[in-house]
């Protein structure tokens, strides 16, 4: 799978795997932090165009079709992905509304504090335009570079060991725990603050999610069934943001 120059120093392993979680994981926890602090997100985008390109520098072809860079099974299972990540947000957004209402501790809201937008007075072409923007690019650099990192690399490298379930539960994991930096570990009014019942409940709908991402690329035989199931709960978190939240 490793192209022939990496092949002489990694072997493409759950070691290796881990190395790649960390190697990613560590500066984007940091990055978002400070994000949140400061409002700046330029270096964001950074890390998931690494994720995008990382299986063409280390993969082979054949490689990169065996992590799920091919075409899939068709299209009705790659619209049903999309479906279901849209219906998962709703779920969750669902939850937060009902357990935290507007609170800090609602996870969508806190997100939405993290954006350069006016919290309240957006006339309805501003919050079009905002949410279009948004939108554009909720759908694009996450979905595209985490699903090709943790369902695709990521996942492969455990999967030869310890099997796709088994796989999936870690890659699951690594991507729920990263969560973090964007709503558990909270900056408010000046202080860093740790929520930890909001923050355990975020951290398991994002696992949750992470298996449904999964269960669309084992479906439509490609990583593009992750893709768009992400695409399609980004999509729908933003929406929420914009028309329940920012109002």
């Amino acid at each position: 799978m490793l192209r022939p120059t990496w092949k002489k120093l990694f072997r493409f392993n759950p070691a290796f795997g881990l190395a790649l979680i960390l190697l990613f994981g560590i500066p984007r926890f940091i990055i978002i932090l400070q994000a949140n602090v400061s409002g700046n997100y330029n270096l964001v985008p950074v890390i998931f165009v690494g994720m995008m390109i990382t299986p063409v520098i280390l993969l082979t072809g054949e490689g990169r079709k065996s992590i799920g860079i091919k075409r899939a099974t068709g299209i009705f299972p790659l619209l049903f992905s999309f479906a279901t990540g849209i219906m998962l947000c709703v779920m969750i957004f669902l939850v937060a509304k009902l357990l935290f209402d507007n609170s800090i501790s609602n996870w969508f809201v806190y997100i939405s504090r993290s954006y350069n937008v006016p919290a309240n007075g957006l006339t309805d072409q501003d919050r079009m335009i905002f949410f279009l923007i948004y939108a554009a690019i909720g759908m694009t650099f996450s979905p595209v570079g985490e699903e090709v990192f943790y369902r695709g690399i990521v996942h492969e490298s455990f999967a030869g060991k310890y099997g796709d379930n088994k796989a999936s539960l870690i890659d699951s994991l690594a991507f729920a725990l990263t969560h973090l930096a964007h709503f558990g570990i909270v900056y408010v009014s000046g202080a860093w603050s740790f929520l930890f019942f909001p923050a355990l409940l975020w951290v398991i709908f994002m696992f949750i999610a992470s298996r449904l991402f999964f269960f669309c690329r084992r479906w439509t035989g490609a990583i593009t069934g992750a893709i768009l199931s992400h695409a399609g709960f980004n999509a729908a978190m933003m929406y929420f943001i914009f028309y329940h939240i920012l109002k």
